[in-house]
């Protein structure tokens, strides 16, 4: 089930506000999008061992190793309870490691393992992948991440 963009022009905003139509809805758009990149994702994703989240997890770890779990929330927009088990899952895996704070033993650190550091190389094909999947040029892609991450920011903001 595939579709193509819409090629309707935009519609006109009548003096009492828009109706709200699925197929002209930017949150829709958005939404389905992440399905799609879900699709695309998995079996990329499942010869790793790893599900998209994992992912994003080790991503951060591979940025910069090393990290409170509040700080991955913080990059990751998770909660606590969603992230610990993630990490906990990718602990399993034998990808990173939890300790204990040194001076405060509420602060959880997660840090990569060897076999973590290892699967950098194995998943260095995924953006490739996606952008062939996508089939647009790296600038667009750059671009649309550009647009879509101000828009999360300012909605993020208009709700703090």
């Amino acid at each position: 089930m595939s579709r193509k963009p819409d090629p309707k022009p935009m519609p006109k905003i009548p003096a009492g506000g828009i109706q709200p139509l699925l197929d002209q809805s930017l949150c829709f758009a958005v939404y389905s999008a992440g399905l799609a990149f879900n699709r695309v994702y998995k079996p990329i994703l499942d010869p790793l061992g790893l599900t998209y989240p994992q992912y994003l997890v080790m991503m951060a770890l591979w940025e910069t190793d090393e990290q409170g779990v509040g700080e991955l929330g913080e990059l990751l927009f998770l909660e606590s309870n969603t992230l610990t088990p993630l990490i906990k899952r990718l602990e399993a895996a034998g990808f990173v490691t939890r300790a204990r704070g040194a001076e405060d033993e509420r602060q959880v650190h997660v840090s990569l393992t060897g076999k973590g550091r290892e699967l950098l190389k194995e998943a260095s094909c995924i953006p490739g992948k996606l952008l062939e999947a996508a089939g647009m040029s790296v600038e667009q892609i750059w671009r649309l991440r550009g647009s879509v991450a101000g828009l999360r920011d300012k909605l993020r903001a208009a709700v703090e």
